[in-house]
């Protein structure tokens, strides 16, 4: 069965990412998924939700930034999701 939190192109593409860099800047993110600050958001208030991603917000010298780190249960689900994915396409 299909993980519904990550059968969602943004989602899935984002943990995608996270899983070969391991972590990523918010802007760097946004960039690579072309979308907007507010949509990155609401996609990472999901997965931080559940615990696949952590969220740290750091300072560079005197500016804000905020990085986003898979976490082993993300890359356990996302594992399972992928294998979901092939196993469907096996079978149709």
């Amino acid at each position: 069965m299909f993980d519904p939190l990550l059968h969602q192109p943004v989602r899935s593409k984002l943990l995608s990412l996270l899983i070969a860099n391991d972590e990523l800047p918010f802007k760097a993110l946004k960039e690579l998924l072309k979308v907007t600050d507010g949509n990155l958001s609401s996609h990472l208030s999901k997965l931080e939700k559940e615990e696949y991603v952590l969220i740290e917000k750091l300072f560079e010298g005197k500016r804000p930034k905020t990085v986003v780190h898979i976490t082993s249960k993300g890359r356990k689900a996302f594992a399972l999701y992928i294998e979901a994915l092939r196993k469907f396409i096996e079978e149709n």
